[in-house]
């Protein structure tokens, strides 16, 4: 009996010890699928990106807000932008009244499209080591960044009556007016290379130039846009009577010099959407302007200047202020939340919460429909974003959102 024993008491330790060692194994390899898995989500590996109908040397729009459209020169067909897409040579990007777009080139230069604003994409190629972009501004505001180069690299913007050649490490903005055949550039760092006519000027830092009639008509220094003042950003005003309430707006100069004139709007949304402008006064004397009756709610403000000399400044950075009612009785909650990554940084988060209420997030701001739900798109690099709800009497409850799983981590 003790041998039968002890044979079986062998033979069951092989099998355990084989069993133990087969489940490390699936254990481990588990492990790194899992890991494999999460790894590739992360880095958008099972984001569909249509690689096969990609050009090669296409540019690439790594950020947009609002709408935004793409017309292939290839079919004529007009896209809106969804997603981080790419844009080929011939291509036109146009932005609405709500549109930006941040355009990545072949050469790593950042184009900045504004809103109402229109560009063609000539060139984005590499040729024997060099780098060629060229984009046609036909209407609208384009900034560009452009970072080091080699010397056979080309950089060029071109405006109705001008071709302009951007030098490395370099920031300039460039306005076109289509319906009246003008154009605008600043410099606010680095230096350019404009034609007009055959004739080549050099523009450096700080530096402003027009081009109207064939020809540059103003080379001065830059007119910087006013500094806001008060009331400061995020300013809360309360409504005390019941009737609107009033404050003073107030700004600075900040060119040194004396000026012509400033120009304000205020308006209900960041984008400064034509009908959702309510204050529109050009011609003003004074660094400063009262508002009178402003029901509740979110309004943003942003001045400009002109100087003697005709130049206009760009706009100052808007400043946004709440005006809410003294009480404050309702209780915001929010459920439902969903975080959809569209592609690269950019991030639609929806949810379901009281009707009506203004949803905002990074500057982003929706309003929740009939039955509560929203929808607002957001760009981040981080793994966390900050949503606020807030209504006309006040009340507001505000969640710090994951991008990765749609978890509130915290409120605030």
């Amino acid at each position: 009996m003790e041998q039968k024993y002890k044979k079986f008491y062998v033979e069951w330790w092989k099998i355990q010890r084989s069993t133990v060692v087969g489940l490390i194994v699936f254990i481990v390899v588990s492990g790194a699928v899992a890991f494999g898995g999460w790894w590739a989500i992360k880095h958008n590996w099972f984001v569909a990106q249509e690689l096969s109908d990609i050009p090669p040397n296409a540019a690439r729009i790594i950020s947009f807000e609002g709408d935004v459209r793409i017309t292939r020169a290839a079919t004529r067909e007009t896209i809106i932008v969804t997603k981080e897409t790419w844009v080929a040579a011939g291509d036109t990007i146009q932005t609405q009244a709500d549109g930006r777009a941040i355009i990545q080139m072949i050469d790593n230069s950042a184009y900045t499209l504004g809103p109402n604003s229109s560009v063609v994409v000539r060139d984005n190629s590499s040729i024997l080591g060099g780098n060629n972009v060229r984009v046609s501004l036909d209407d609208g505001q384009l900034r560009v960044r452009t970072e080091d180069q080699p010397d056979s690299a080309k950089n060029v913007v071109e405006m109705r009556d001008s071709e302009t050649q951007l030098n490395p490490q370099t920031d300039a903005s460039f306005n076109a007016d289509a319906p009246n055949g003008g154009g605008e550039i600043r410099i606010s760092r680095g230096s350019v290379e404009t034609s007009v006519g055959g004739t080549k000027t050099t523009i450096t830092e700080n530096q402003f130039a027009s081009v109207n009639n064939g020809r540059i008509a103003n080379r001065e220094t830059l007119l910087p846009p006013p500094r806001l003042v008060s009331p400061a950003n995020m300013a809360q005003v309360a409504d005390a009577t019941g009737s609107g309430a009033s404050i003073g707006l107030a700004w600075q100069n900040e060119s040194g010099t004396s000026l012509a004139a400033y120009y304000l709007q205020v308006a209900r949304s960041s984008y400064f959407a034509a009908d959702s402008i309510f204050i529109d006064r050009n011609a003003l004397s004074s660094g400063e302007f009262r508002v009178g009756g402003l029901s509740p709610g979110t309004y943003y403000w942003r001045v400009k200047s002109t100087a003697r000399s005709g130049q206009v400044s760009e706009w100052s950075e808007p400043f946004k202020f709440n005006v809410v009612k003294r009480e404050a009785s309702r209780r915001i909650d929010v459920s439902g939340w969903n975080v959809e990554n569209v592609g690269g940084n950019v991030y639609i988060i929806s949810g379901r919460t009281l009707p009506g209420l203004l949803v905002k997030s990074q500057d982003n701001q929706a309003y929740a429909t009939a039955d509560g739900t929203f929808r607002l798109q957001i760009s981040s690099q981080l793994s966390e974003a900050a949503v606020e709800f807030s209504d006309d009497r006040g009340n507001r409850a505000g969640f710090v959102l994951s991008l990765r799983n749609a978890r509130v981590l915290r409120k605030f």
